[in-house]
């Protein structure tokens, strides 16, 4: 206990330290010097690549399977409501207040500390599979600067663990994401007289469809796939029938359909001219009977699915998210961690390593 006390007091430290360090997506470098420097003193081997730092455990074995702990450095601009500075931490009772505290500045400095403590106290022999340690960038805008940049700068991976907010309970599924740019055209014309074709009235048909349809394939961890029109735009003044009118579908897939599938059952259905920004974001998953898994269950976890895209989405290989702290914390204001929930985070990463 003494151990997990002094690496829960060293967790809290970092994390303070990161959230007076400003790290709004794109603009981490300082965070990850911060990353850095922390684990450079404390005797880390770490490798940075942009502003993505990760280490490999110095006992690697290309024989053996590898497991990688990943979590992000970086956060959303802070929302105008907070009531308190959001770069300036503040610890109050057992609650760490700070922008990026709990997403995911907890899975982050927690998985950091149970890598160190598995390192530092189990055997090679008794540990038989490697570890790495990655703190990324981009997270929060699937960059491509992020994850996907220095992964093929990893050794190869088996399994990931993902530090997200999940109230250390395993999200063993988790839902993709696809958005798609739609546009009905028309004909200008004044709105006075018979004349033109008003695109908005050209979207409606489409519109109609798009909040009613029901896809067919329903997930047990996910539900059915959620597709919302959430931004629509059109005409320029109230006296000119509009050409043209712009429309956003954001569509979250389960793992029963690829976002490739989901855009071709749109576009056979609607009559305006859709666009896909990225299929990169689809669903993961990962075999309830991955020892992993049966490792969380038999310590009386609950795997669940998430709605919430992460950088798993970017992972080629199985993977799933834990990590302290609530997911309803995150992108608020006010946002916090609870030391006791970064102490129980690191305690339970160890018996999961174990």
């Amino acid at each position: 206990m003494e151990q997990i006390g002094k690496y829960t007091a060293e967790a809290v430290e970092l994390l303070r330290w990161l959230i007076a360090t400003p790290s709004v997506s794109r603009d981490e470098a300082r965070a990850a010097d911060v990353m850095e420097t922390f684990m450079r003193e404390r005797g880390m081997e770490c490798r940075r690549e942009g502003n993505n730092v990760w280490t490999v455990s110095r006992d690697y074995d290309e024989s053996r399977p590898t497991l990688l702990l990943n979590a992000h450095i970086d956060t959303v601009k802070p929302v105008e409501t907070w009531t308190r500075n959001p770069f300036e931490p503040s610890l109050e009772g057992d609650r760490l207040y700070g922008l990026g505290s709990n997403d995911c500045g907890g899975g982050l400095v927690s998985l950091l500390q149970a890598f160190r403590a598995v390192s530092e106290t189990v055997s090679e022999e008794d540990r038989k599979y490697n570890m790495v340690y990655l703190a990324s960038a981009e997270e929060e805008v699937s960059g491509r600067d992020g994850i996907s940049r220095v992964l093929p700068m990893l050794p190869p991976i088996d399994v990931a663990i993902v530090g997200e907010p999940t109230g250390m309970q395993p999200a063993t599924a988790e839902k993709g994401l696809m958005v798609i740019d739609g546009v009905a055209h028309g004909r200008s014309g004044h709105a006075a007289r018979n004349e033109g074709v008003n695109a908005i009235y050209e979207a409606l048909d489409d519109l109609v469809w798009l909040r009613d349809w029901r896809f067919d394939r329903v997930s047990e961890l996910l539900g059915p796939v959620k597709m919302s029109v959430t931004v629509v735009n059109a005409g320029t003044q109230h006296n000119v029938v509009p050409d043209e009118c712009r429309f956003v579908i954001d569509v979250r897939s389960n793992e029963l359909y690829t976002n490739e599938e989901l855009f071709d059952i749109i576009r056979s259905h609607v009559r305006s001219e859709l666009k896909a920004r990225s299929f990169r974001l689809g669903s993961s998953r990962i075999d309830p009977n991955h020892p992993l898994v049966r490792r969380m269950v038999a310590m009386g976890m609950r795997p669940f699915g998430s709605p919430t895209l992460s950088d798993q989405a970017l992972m080629p290989f199985p993977s799933l998210k834990l990590g302290p702290g609530e997911s309803s914390r995150s992108h608020s204001a006010d946002e916090y961690i609870c030391v006791s929930e970064i102490e129980n985070a690191i305690t339970k990463y160890q018996q999961i390593l174990r």
